[in-house]
């Protein structure tokens, strides 16, 4: 993948000195190694101290967040529902998180989504705005989606989708962290790591919905995270993906990370008593060289 020839086109194309709009080029099997994919799996009540530890038998934060890059947070942060609720991500994971980034010395963290309900009651219901600005910190931005910034992308190796409009700032992020909920989902099966591409994707997702698990795999070979978070700490076992009833939710109080989506998303479904070949996005998304699917071929830590 030749990132900065990628974003070069795309600087030339918003200029208008390109007619079409900038290839993505993933390489088939470009992340298969001889090594285990390796994933770590960390359980406890204190979120924000459990972000860190969990980072740690991958390298720390300063693993994925260099000095004076910018760093992207996307967690689910769609729906108008509290915390409680568990159709968005904890907002005790984004900002630790976000503070992880900004110690590591981050010159500007951007937290956004592009949601289903009312983007500010989604902001603020969610309990992600309100810690983000308990951060007083001028490099750090939960913003508002500009729907100016979703630009065509062709998807070069794309077997269901060859063009789709992605968000500028996603594709420009020097560090691209993944941080969805885990939940059941009505269409999909559960909606993990993969499924939350949907977030910085434009035009009518609805659309996606047929064939949905080789059109999330497509979307993904674009926006390719350094590290996905999955946040299980409390799982919407029903009626997703918003959920509201209380009774739909089971506390698990677990955090799983990799730098490989597949595999986090493999993992977290073993949370529903499912398997990773029953989740149509996982098998799409392994078959086309995205990650690893297969849990005998992964290191597991646990913390």
């Amino acid at each position: 993948m030749d990132r900065r020839k990628f974003l070069q086109d795309m600087a030339l194309w918003s200029a208008g000195l390109l007619v079409a709009p900038p290839v993505f080029n993933l390489t088939p099997g470009l992340f298969a190694s001889s090594k285990k994919t390796k994933l770590v799996k960390a359980e406890g009540l204190e979120y924000e101290g459990l972000v860190k530890k969990l980072l740690e038998p991958l390298g720390g934060i300063s693993a994925f967040v260099k000095p004076g890059k910018t760093v992207v947070i996307k967690p689910n942060m769609g729906w108008d529902r509290n915390p409680d609720q568990a159709a968005n991500t904890h907002p005790l994971i984004v900002r630790s998180l976000a503070e992880l980034a900004l110690v590591a010395g981050a010159s500007k963290v951007m937290v956004f989504d592009r949601p289903c309900n009312e983007e500010r009651r989604c902001h603020h219901n969610s309990g992600i705005r309100p810690a983000l600005e308990g951060i007083k910190d001028k490099r750090l931005k939960c913003v508002y989606i500009d729907n100016r910034k979703f630009i065509p992308v062709t998807i070069k190796n794309g077997k269901s989708l060859k063009e789709w409009l992605f968000y500028k700032d996603a594709l420009e992020a020097d560090c691209y962290i993944n941080v969805p909920v885990a939940k059941h989902h009505s269409l999909a099966g559960l909606t993990l790591g993969l499924k939350n591409v949907m977030g910085v994707i434009g035009g009518s997702r609805g659309e996606l919905h047929k064939n949905m698990g080789q059109n999330l795999a497509d979307l993904n070979t674009v926006i390719k995270p350094e590290l996905t978070i999955i946040d299980a700490t409390r799982i919407l076992l029903r009626n997703g993906p918003s959920g509201g009833n209380l009774k739909d939710v089971k506390k698990m109080n677990i955090l799983i990370a990799s730098s490989d989506s597949v595999a986090a998303d493999a993992y977290a479904t073993t949370l529903f008593n499912r398997k990773p070949e029953e989740i149509d996005s996982t098998v799409a998304a392994y078959r086309s060289g995205l990650g690893e699917m297969n849990l005998s071929k992964m290191e597991i830590i646990k913390v």
